[in-house]
């Protein structure tokens, strides 16, 4: 019966490879729809893998398409992947032929409006909020009057004209500029990288180390001031050790840098303003506490003076002080020359009386008591001097024998010592002359080498034509193998036998082996 229209044409369909199909498929969809925004869902994201690229998942409520992030592309992306973020994704779309699935290549990625930013910025702060990130404890006081102001900032805005402008009304300070982009690709990093710039300098290098540092940029969309919502930036500006004055956007505008900087500006002319006091103001201070402490001073003066005339009007006189003393020391003066005679009397009378009782009789028999006691003394020293020398001379002696006892011991131990060491050398020795092979080929053997100088053990290790070297006892031949082990044995040729390698070996040759 022959075959159906339809079954005839269907056998003459092309044959595809499954390589040719997925390629065409492949050409079809990158040449129907290139580059395409999808809006969606982020599921399974994992982060990057060991390779450096991201694969994850865009769906919705009805259908879900696989999405892969080069290694290149992530690191050049603002706003990275998150799970259940819903981003709009731009890439192009594209077939994977080892799962026969279609999937988007993703260049850029950007959060799906301002209600998905929100909820991320949220999300985010409530993050680094849970690490105390935010906490008044840790934040620094700003100094008085800073010497140097680092600013970091855009150098071609208006922002760093209007910081400028402010100091130089207020009061002129030193300031170092940190030039960054303040939005988008890498904006982030950026000022990440110049606010632990500013804290890495050295203090007294080249270029100072600034006192308080403003990070400032001007008004904006919540898309325009989101580098500063970055957790590089927060941590960044949390690790400062110089104190840091947040001046982003308008009053209105709120980052998440304002909640960990030391300060909060609401403009950037604002954050100038806090950052120096008005110099005029400081001076017409200054002046006016000047003219209060002249004024109180003088004042102080005056009422010092009044009082010190007053009291020096109710102060007696001098004659009428010193009248008493005066009149006490001229009778003094009276009652002296008398007083000088009676006492110089006394002194005199007491003086013959103690010469009346000093003899010569008195003064030597003292002498010879004093004699005496150094006689016994003397003798006491002497006694003690020869007690303690005989008692020198027993200690050194019994030393002495104490020594020559221990010598004699040293001696006896030294000589068992050589005794035993020389039984164990020759114990060895003779261990070693019947270990080793010279002792067999003593008793008539032959020891047979290769030509590598390695023992042969049986014939099957010989060739024919090897080189052999053979060592008798008293010296070694060299040989030559005729067969293998297989042949026919046939007298090998001698050759000049070669001395033993040991010393006092006979040089004598073997002659044939065989």
């Amino acid at each position: 019966m022959p075959a159906p229209a339809t079954d005839q044409a269907r056998v003459n369909i092309p044959e595809w490879s499954v390589s040719e199909l997925s390629a065409a498929l492949k050409r079809t969809v990158e040449d129907a729809y290139g580059y395409v925004r999808v809006r969606g869902e982020i599921s399974g994201y994992r982060g990057p893998v060991a390779s450096g690229h991201c694969y994850f998942s865009l769906k919705d409520e009805g259908a879900r398409i696989d999405a892969v992030i080069w290694k290149g592309t992530f690191g050049r992306i603002r706003f990275k992947p998150e799970e259940g973020l819903e981003v709009i994704a731009t890439g192009r779309l594209t077939t994977y032929p080892g799962k026969s699935s279609y999937q988007i290549v993703i260049d850029r990625l950007e959060p799906a409006g301002i209600g998905a930013l929100m909820a991320l910025l949220e999300e985010r702060k409530k993050k680094l909020a849970a690490e105390g990130l935010f906490d008044e404890a840790r934040k620094q006081l700003l100094p008085w009057l800073p010497d140097v102001i680092g600013v970091v900032t855009s150098p071609t805005g208006a922002v760093i004209r209007d910081i400028l402008h402010r100091l130089a009304d207020r009061f002129p300070r030193h300031v170092i500029v940190w030039p960054v982009r303040v939005q988008g690709d890498g904006s982030a990093e950026e000022v990440a990288a110049a606010i632990r710039g500013f804290n890495e300098l050295p203090e007294g290098g080249a270029i100072p180390r600034p006192d308080l540092l403003i990070v400032a940029r001007g008004g904006g969309s919540i898309e325009d001031l989101w580098s500063f919502n970055e957790e590089i930036v927060v941590r960044a500006a949390a690790d400062s050790m110089i104190p840091l004055i947040s001046a982003v956007g308008h009053e209105t505008d709120v980052t998440l840098i304002d909640f960990v900087a030391d300060k909060r500006a609401p403009t950037p002319t604002a954050a100038a303003e806090i950052a120096v006091p008005v110099r005029a103001e400081l001076i017409a201070r200054i002046d006016g506490l000047a003219r209060r402490s002249l004024g109180s001073w003088s004042r102080a003066q005056d009422h010092r003076r009044t009082e010190l005339r007053a009291a020096a009007r109710a102060l007696p006189s001098a004659d009428a002080l010193l009248a008493i003393p005066r009149q006490r020391l001229d009778a003094c003066a009276d009652r002296l020359p008398r007083a000088l005679r009676a006492n110089a009397q006394l002194h005199h009378t007491a003086l013959s009386r103690i010469a009346a009782r000093l003899t010569p009789q008195l003064l030597r028999g003292q002498v010879e008591r004093r004699r005496a006691r150094f006689a016994a003394a003397a003798g006491l020293l002497a006694a003690s001097l020869r007690h303690n020398a005989e008692a020198q001379r027993t200690r050194i002696a019994r030393a002495r024998d104490r020594i020559g006892a221990l010598m004699e011991r040293g001696e006896r131990a030294l000589l068992t010592l050589i005794d035993r060491r020389a039984d164990r050398l020759e114990r060895a020795a003779q261990l070693l002359a019947a270990l080793s092979y010279h002792g067999v080929l003593a008793r008539g053997f032959a020891l047979v080498r290769g030509p590598e100088n390695q023992p042969l053990r049986t014939a099957a290790a010989v060739a024919a034509g090897m080189r052999l070297d053979i060592e008798f006892q008293d010296g070694h031949v060299g040989a030559t193998a005729e067969t293998g082990a297989t042949g026919r044995r046939e007298p090998i040729a001698a050759q000049r036998p070669r001395p033993r390698r040991r010393s006092g070996g006979s040089g004598e040759g073997q002659g044939s082996l065989f």
